[in-house]
């Protein structure tokens, strides 16, 4: 039978078999030798960002990229729910910019694209474990993360298959309090997982237990 260890292990596994990096969260952390956060409140990696933007936007000048990057960092809706919409808006159709033209004669504005929906492996895929982030209560651990271009995509929450005391309802409504305490993760976020090894079940940021 595995433990709850075991069945992270393996889910990192099955990520790094079909081609996506793996970093081990406290390694990336704020307080760690090669950190990729200023601090425990966010969530998303900018520097992984900054040249993913980069290598999907050749022909934008970094300044501009810096403007998309900022538009993702700085979305202050009060609710969750729409800033999720609203960065799901930006993930689709990408960031409007402005930008001085090369020959000097005013500004231009283009399009940046958060994701190359065209050419996959022009993105970058990185799966992160016990990715802490700090909560209105206390710090917050997931137990995996997922990021594509530095950007929260998908938070997975697992149960102890040994455990009979335990299901994957209770990853359900672990998932429940962490929208409510660290609330910024989920703005990017695309799909909810809850596992314990035997099931498992994805919904959306509002899907409810049914």
């Amino acid at each position: 039978m595995l433990n709850e260890q075991q069945l992270e292990d393996l889910c990192i596994g099955w990520f790094q078999q079909t081609g996506w990096q793996f970093a081990h969260g406290p390694d990336i952390a704020p307080e760690s030798d090669r950190p990729e956060r200023s601090d425990f409140r966010q969530v998303i990696l900018r520097d992984r960002l900054l040249a993913a933007l980069a290598r999907m936007n050749p022909q934008i000048p970094a300044s501009a990229l810096e403007q998309a990057a900022h538009a993702l960092l700085t979305v202050s809706e009060p609710l969750m729910v729409v800033r999720n919409r609203a960065v799901h808006r930006l993930l689709l159709s990408g960031v409007n910019v402005s930008f001085a033209k090369t020959d000097g004669d005013g500004k231009t504005n283009d399009l940046v694209s958060l994701i190359d929906f065209s050419h996959p492996s022009n993105n970058e895929f990185l799966v992160v474990n016990q990715f802490t982030v700090a909560g209105s209560k206390q710090p917050r651990r997931p137990d995996l993360v997922v990021f594509v271009n530095g950007l929260p995509l998908a938070v997975i929450e697992l149960k102890n298959p040994e455990n009979e005391q335990t299901d994957i309802w209770d990853a359900f409504n672990q998932l429940q309090t962490y929208k409510d305490e660290i609330g910024d993760l989920f703005n990017s976020n695309a799909a909810l997982v809850v596992s314990d090894g035997w099931t498992a079940r994805v919904g959306s940021l509002t899907a409810n237990a049914e």
